[in-house]
């Protein structure tokens, strides 16, 4: 992900939360709020598979978004981002498919272990689908100032 802004990267690798925003069922946007995990090249998400319109949604619609607008959520990063992509479902098996993003959430979130201590207990939880998404464009405001025009970068000007 080379166009990928270093501010961009910076906020996806920092933050805690993001507004996730789903194509709705009418055309309508849906924003969820949820913790972002970078791997360098893609970013994930887990959701639970009970309950999850969202996971309808994307597989209605596979264009997403998912903002960074809360510089305490980004560990005091001045900037914001948005950053458009393509998204799909990795859902093998509900149990033990999200296991191959506890790495990278593990790195971000450490309470996590604690909860996963507590599986048998809470094992509506932890059966959840990974959102894999691969950006496309990224909006971006160095200052975090969204009064003014964002930067803009595509992955197909970079090819």
């Amino acid at each position: 992900m080379d166009w990928l802004p270093v501010e961009v990267k910076d906020l996806l690798r920092s933050a805690l939360v993001c507004e996730f925003t789903v194509v709705g069922k009418h055309g309508e946007p849906v924003t969820h709020p949820l913790l972002p995990l970078w791997d360098g090249d893609r970013v994930y998400m887990t959701s639970s598979v009970s309950f999850s319109r969202k996971l309808d949604h994307i597989k209605r619609d596979a264009r997403v978004s998912l903002a960074i607008s809360d510089p305490v959520s980004a560990g005091g990063l001045a900037s914001r981002c948005c950053v458009q992509g393509d998204a799909r479902i990795i859902e093998d098996d509900p149990h033990t498919t999200w296991e191959q993003v506890l790495p990278l959430w593990r790195a971000k979130e450490p309470a996590i272990d604690f909860f996963l201590s507590k599986r048998f207990a809470l094992p509506l939880f932890f059966e959840r689908s990974i959102i894999e998404i691969t950006p496309v464009r990224a909006l971006w405001w160095p200052d975090g100032d969204v009064t003014h025009v964002p930067l803009a970068a595509a992955a197909r000007e970079a090819a």
